[in-house]
């Protein structure tokens, strides 16, 4: 225990992930051999050119998509930013109602109700106390005039993993015109995702959440998807992102993705192995419980804990001076204190608002890291119990 007393154990992976080394590597090597930009047309830019292409390469092979489906992004909410504002105004003379959740990410919420102001009307579906949505309430919900669905895959708080491939045939079956938007930034590299199969017309993910570097990300659009600029400039990637490409972050993204998805099965068994041996041992610690749904039909990755009468922040961070590093909620909604909307969509009591934690792993994650999480809870918990009650 000593041994482990001397280590950080990092449990914040949903915020953000560590890069892989080779990452890190394949990204140095171009930033200060392969600098050029990729719309010049000597070498330099032709062979920055080819960084991208093998990357749209790599992900339309996961995917199983074409090329020309891939679009690269600064981040997860830049994605669901043009899918959703740029999707809603190609696609309003359809219609201008649209469909997500009460637990979206605030990048999904808060173009919601970005779009709400413009005029559009936006119908939030409720979620049972696992944060799942019930697929036929997507049937009840689309309209002749819904344009677009937007439903999370992997719940960042709790997660929750939604029924996204028989939500996505009944949104086809209801209205064919509707598109559905995927935020997938938790569940690219826990999950296999193929949009096509799965009815998908865009889907967004986030470098930085599975070992590759901040500020990359990417957006799939379907064959045929009507969807509208939102930046304008010097019509990079066919108009729809202007901006000169992040090429080592691209490039970083592409690896990272191909390194997760080369093994996927077995880091997956090791992850759900790991959050059921958690669960069932910090379960045991009076008056702890767990948020949302746990086993095969939850994200591999993210655990929720209420602990009665113990404040998150205050456990926060008694945990960091054991160098435990966990999060109070999401980590995108800024550092300021906030009430999670996921957490009251699901009815979590009210006392459990703001004493409630979250615990996520990556592939990264050893064992013996959540033993030692496991044992200072144990320790910690009774005592800032105690306390409190003082």
């Amino acid at each position: 225990m000593s041994e482990l007393n001397e280590r950080e154990v990092y449990l914040d992976n949903s915020a953000t992930t560590p890069c892989f080394p080779e990452v890190v590597e394949l990204m140095n090597r171009i930033f200060l051999q392969e600098y050029g930009n990729p719309s010049s047309l000597h070498h330099k830019g032709v062979e920055a050119e080819k960084r991208i292409r093998e990357a749209k390469e790599t992900f339309a092979q996961i995917l199983k998509c074409r090329t020309d489906n891939i679009y690269f992004t600064s981040c997860g909410t830049e994605s669901d930013n043009i899918a959703l504002i740029g999707g809603a105004l190609a696609n309003e003379r359809q219609g201008k109602h649209l469909i997500t959740t009460q637990i979206e990410h605030a990048a999904v919420s808060e173009s919601m109700r970005y779009l709400e102001s413009q005029g559009f009307e936006v119908t939030y579906l409720p979620v049972d106390r696992y944060g799942r949505v019930d697929p036929e309430s997507v049937r009840d919900a689309v309209r002749d005039d819904t344009i677009l669905v937007s439903v999370m895959h992997m719940n960042n708080e709790i997660g929750a993993l939604e029924p996204i491939e028989e939500i996505g045939r009944i949104i086809k079956e209801k209205n064919p015109k509707t598109l559905f938007h995927v935020d997938a930034v938790q569940s690219f590299g826990k999950a296999v995702i193929h949009p096509q199969k799965m009815h998908i017309d865009f889907l967004a993910a986030s470098g930085h959440k599975f070992h590759s570097p901040k500020g990359v990300g990417l957006l799939y659009v379907g064959d045929g998807v009507k969807v509208k600029n939102i930046l304008f400039g010097g019509g990079q990637q066919r108009g729809l992102r202007s901006g000169t490409e992040n090429v080592p972050g691209i490039a970083g993204m592409a690896l990272a993705a191909k390194m997760i998805y080369s093994h996927l099965d077995e880091n997956l068994d090791r992850l759900y192995a790991m959050k059921q041996s958690f669960i069932d041992r910090v379960t045991k610690i009076e008056g702890v419980h767990v948020n949302g749904p746990t086993g095969r039909e939850s994200a591999p990755h993210v655990i929720s804990l209420s602990i009665e009468g113990v404040r998150a922040e205050v456990l926060l961070h008694a945990l960091e001076e054991k160098k435990i590093y966990v999060s109070a909620g999401s980590a995108c909604s800024s550092n300021r204190p906030h009430v999670s909307t996921t957490l009251v969509a699901t009815g979590t009591p009210r006392e459990f608002l703001d004493s409630t934690i979250r615990i996520s792993t990556s592939e990264l994650t050893k064992e013996e890291d959540l033993e030692y999480a496991a044992d200072a809870l144990e320790e910690i918990v009774p005592f800032l119990r105690r306390y409190t009650r003082r």
